[in-house]
């Protein structure tokens, strides 16, 4: 019985490793400091994008949050952009949760690849994420190439897949055949990981799970946690708007403009520089864009149809050559079919109305010009009343505009008397009496 006693005071060896579980934890959520980063993502994914992203992860690790929770809503963007933020939320000490917020949004696209590669993925009801299928951006890929894009993108997610322990079936369906899923669907498939009614709730339902970043595993502690956001710059705000398609489109037609009307009135100075800054912030743009250079020509093609309808005669032949070049030049600037990269319609018809109100001004002025009277020299004194002088017989000399002018006339005009300015002839006019 006595060697029964004692052997009943060791403990199990289960429940000392449960105990020592357990007290892991509860350092782990002793150590964390409550607090999580919440970053903004809305709109497609881009450079920008990826700063963004970089940027909070890089705080999150420097001021021990719980964790950086992503907001998402994307209707997709460059695949480039994509990886690179994969490789960050892959190799963060941090945990990423990407939550598709609020209600309505989607995660489609490149939008699915990130979420997927979040160390928790969460959804918000009524929200939907997928048609993951490799968009073509620039030149477009025969099946050959397509093929081999598509797998490269396949086998690269569902490697992603198994390290989070998602559905790998799933993804290379969204990705070969742009299948989508709802919210609650996406839980029970094993897509995401759980729907949130909002932050709060999230925050509540993530608290206590252990998930692995890259320096080893992390033990959440989000309930109540404090929430902290990760705000845009200014520098990056104004990136974020002028690599939109529309703006960049935008900046390149209005900066040519600026430069033809600097061109057209040199020396006016502001139209130039404007216009030059423009075009600078139009070619950093084209950079982060899949630029179809044809576009880009026809645009510049479309300003020199409007130029020279300043200077040639055309009867509109010109201007209707600069609309249809302006618009054909809009449609294909940007080379891809993603819809959210393409320049809007509605941009495309407020810059042409800009265009043709601006040279439709500028070819009145210069008909009204060239059809003007003459205001200078002896022409610009035809039709004026002027005084005689010296008596005209047959030539003498005339005041008219404040001006001494030697006159001639067809009859002999006294001293004193009014005339008025028939013609000119170099420097000398011919006059006649006038009568009150």
């Amino acid at each position: 019985m006595a060697g029964l006693a004692a052997q009943t005071d060791i403990p199990d060896l289960t429940d000392i490793i449960k105990s020592d579980t357990a007290v892991e934890k509860d350092t782990a959520r002793a150590e964390g400091q409550g607090m999580v980063k919440l970053l903004t993502i809305d709109g497609a994914i881009g450079p920008i994008t990826v700063q963004l992203i970089e940027k909070g992860i890089r705080k999150s690790e420097q001021e021990n949050a719980q964790a950086l929770i992503i907001l998402l809503n994307t209707p997709g963007g460059l695949t480039e952009s994509t990886w690179k933020i994969i490789q960050a939320i892959m190799n963060a000490n941090v945990p990423v949760v990407v939550y598709v917020y609020p209600q309505g949004a989607r995660a489609a696209s490149a939008g699915a690849y990130i979420t997927y590669s979040a160390h928790i993925a969460a959804m918000a009801p009524a929200t939907s994420m997928g048609s993951a299928s490799v968009v073509s951006m620039g030149s477009e890929m025969d099946s050959t190439m397509y093929k081999k894009v598509t797998n490269d993108a396949v086998a690269n997610m569902v490697a992603v897949a198994h390290k989070r322990g998602r559905n790998e079936a799933w993804i290379e369906r969204a990705i070969r055949e742009a299948v989508s899923i709802s919210s609650h669907e996406a839980v029970d498939s094993n897509v995401v990981d759980l729907v949130a009614e909002d932050i709060d709730d999230l925050l509540n339902k993530i608290d206590g799970r252990e998930v692995e970043v890259s320096m080893g595993f992390h033990v959440l502690n989000t309930a109540g946690a404090l929430k902290t956001e990760v705000k845009k710059t200014f520098s990056e705000k104004f990136l974020e708007i002028i690599t939109n398609p529309n703006i960049a489109f935008l900046l390149f037609s209005l900066g040519g403009l600026g430069l033809v009307l600097e061109l057209y009135n040199p020396g006016a100075i502001l139209p130039g520089v404007v216009g030059g800054i423009c075009i600078i912030l139009a070619f950093f743009s084209f950079q982060t864009l899949p630029i179809n250079y044809a576009g880009l020509l026809l645009i510049l093609f479309s300003i020199v149809l409007f130029l020279l309808e300043i200077k040639v005669p055309s009867y509109g032949i010109l201007t209707i050559g600069g609309i249809v070049s302006l618009v054909l030049g809009g449609v294909m600037l940007i080379d891809s079919p993603a819809p959210y990269l393409r320049v809007s319609w509605y941009v495309i018809a407020a810059v042409v109305v800009v265009f043709v109100g601006f040279f439709g001004f500028a070819v009145r002025y210069v008909v009204k010009a060239h059809h003007k009277q003459v205001t200078t020299g002896a022409e610009g004194l035809v039709g004026l009343i002027g005084k005689v002088k010296q008596k005209i017989d047959p030539t003498g000399l005339v005041l008219v505009a404040g001006e001494l002018w030697r006159a001639r006339a067809d009859e002999p005009i006294e001293k004193d008397e009014r005339v008025k300015v028939v013609s000119s002839d170099g420097m000398e006019i011919k006059v006649e009496k006038h009568s009150e």
